[in-house]
């Protein structure tokens, strides 16, 4: 696949008239392309972080591109196994499990943080003024989770109590499926469950600091009690069954983005990620061995 730094010259390399008969090609082969991405956050949420991005799109291939704003994480992989998501954003276990279930996908865009690394962390929330110091203190009290399909929202965090030998069910209370990040946090700082998974990149941004820049929470209400070891980052995907000049100019867009449209990728990511870079299908093969690790503890339990 081919480097940032190569799209580009490649992309400078067309002249004017050239770029507006690509243009015109794509929006007659393909007069709507779909975009849809997981739900991290509550619906306006999404539409409002990225709008921005489907109209850049848009503009840059010369054809619509739609944002569907998905119900959960399950309709992503769905759309993109059917053909009617054409472009996807990923949680890393989600991307895994399209593959896993026979989507005829690729990785082409990996987030990338603010220090050049390529990853983040699964934590477990409590309310600070609850008194549950460790994961053992929280015996027959409710756990939140995201959704099925979460890396840090439940495949992690399943994967870090098995190795404590706690098995959810049993050890805790209920535990509870919130559909979203947000949704999770919510149901602990309402009482509905008493530790709450999330995803946090480092001291600076997490789910929890996103959600208190819009006013939603007091991030000081909250503290973490187990960090994970770092996952790799999420990845953005295309249909491999789009045509290659459709694909490669995708890319090429996407990666562009934070150049050519500043503004737009400060929206989208609150100014707290760098650049996107170049990513493959391999870069998820851990976390495909990790999908199933947890399917063998769900047949186990």
């Amino acid at each position: 696949m081919l480097n940032r730094r190569a799209l580009m010259a490649a992309t400078a390399a067309l002249g004017t008239p050239a770029i507006a008969r690509a243009q015109a090609g794509f929006a007659s082969r393909f007069p709507e392309l779909v975009f849809a991405i997981i739900p991290s956050e509550n619906a306006s949420g999404v539409t409002e972080r990225w709008a921005p991005f489907t109209d850049y799109l848009s503009q840059r291939l010369g054809t619509k591109v739609t944002l569907r704003i998905a119900n959960d994480y399950a309709a992503v992989i769905e759309g993109q196994r059917a053909g009617n998501i054409h472009i996807a954003s990923y949680g890393p276990s989600s991307f895994a499990r399209a593959l896993m279930t026979g989507a005829r996908i690729t990785a082409f865009a990996i987030e990338v943080n603010l220090d050049g690394t390529k990853g983040y962390h699964s934590v477990f929330y409590v309310k600070a003024s609850s008194p549950y110091q460790k994961i053992e203190d929280l015996r027959g009290k409710n756990l939140g989770l995201v959704d099925p399909n979460s890396t840090s929202g439940n495949n992690v965090p399943r994967f870090a109590l098995s190795k404590m030998g706690i098995t959810p069910e049993s050890f805790f209370g209920r535990v509870v499926y919130a559909g979203s990040h947000e949704n999770a946090v919510i149901a602990l700082n309402q009482g509905t469950v008493d530790m709450c998974a999330n995803w946090w990149n480092d001291e600076t941004e997490s789910n929890l600091l996103r959600m208190a820049r819009k006013e939603m929470v007091r991030a000081e209400d909250f503290r973490i009690i187990f960090k994970s070891e770092q996952i790799v980052n999420s990845p953005m995907a295309l249909l491999d069954s789009l045509p290659q000049d459709l694909r490669s100019a995708i890319q090429a867009a996407v990666l562009e983005m934070p150049e050519r449209d500043p503004a737009g990728f400060r929206r989208i990511t609150d100014g707290k990620q760098a650049p996107w870079q170049p990513a493959t299908n391999a870069d998820y093969n851990p976390i495909i061995e990790l999908n199933r690790f947890v399917d063998g503890l769900r047949r186990r339990n």
